[in-house]
């Protein structure tokens, strides 16, 4: 059914390819962990010099890790804690190119350098995060920051 697909190199039509992917991939499923399992591992095939990629989703005011790709993760985090908690506390994505200069960062992973949240809304409501780390510093910039947000627009259909 899904095989992996070449990514010509041009990094906006690449995003625009997986977004168009992604959203193949979930028309009329249903189940949101299936759905979240989906989007972490076609993120993980797609993106290049990344350590870890998945999803916390907001339990009981906390975030609960959720379906992911990468060597096993922190299991939960307040709001305002580390990047993924300041990413919900502000509703706004974090761009962070050297994890060691963020304030209060969490290191489930010492080999994480750098990381980007995307906050995921659910009926405007706070449902969780996309969290992708990467072992190098000033791997995310605002190209991807812009396509994964648009990533998680197209993944807010389906959950």
């Amino acid at each position: 059914m899904f095989q992996a697909s070449l990514y010509n190199g041009d990094k906006e039509k690449d995003y625009s390819l997986v977004i168009k992917q992604l959203d193949a991939l979930l028309q009329g499923e249903p189940d949101v962990i299936a759905n979240l399992s989906n989007a972490s591992a076609l993120l993980n095939q797609f993106l290049d010099n990344i350590n870890w990629v998945g999803f916390y989703i907001w339990k009981e005011d906390e975030l609960v890790l959720g379906p992911f790709q990468g060597l096993p993760a922190c299991v939960r985090i307040k709001s305002g804690k580390g990047v993924c908690g300041t990413a919900i506390s502000e509703i706004k994505t974090q761009l962070v190119a050297d994890v060691n200069q963020f304030p209060g960062h969490i290191a489930c992973d010492a080999a994480s350098q750098s990381e980007i949240v995307v906050p995921i809304l659910k009926d405007g409501d706070i449902f969780g995060v996309l969290d992708i780390d990467s072992p190098t510093t000033n791997r995310f910039d605002g190209i991807d920051q812009k396509y994964l947000e648009q990533f998680v627009q197209t993944l807010e259909k389906y959950i």
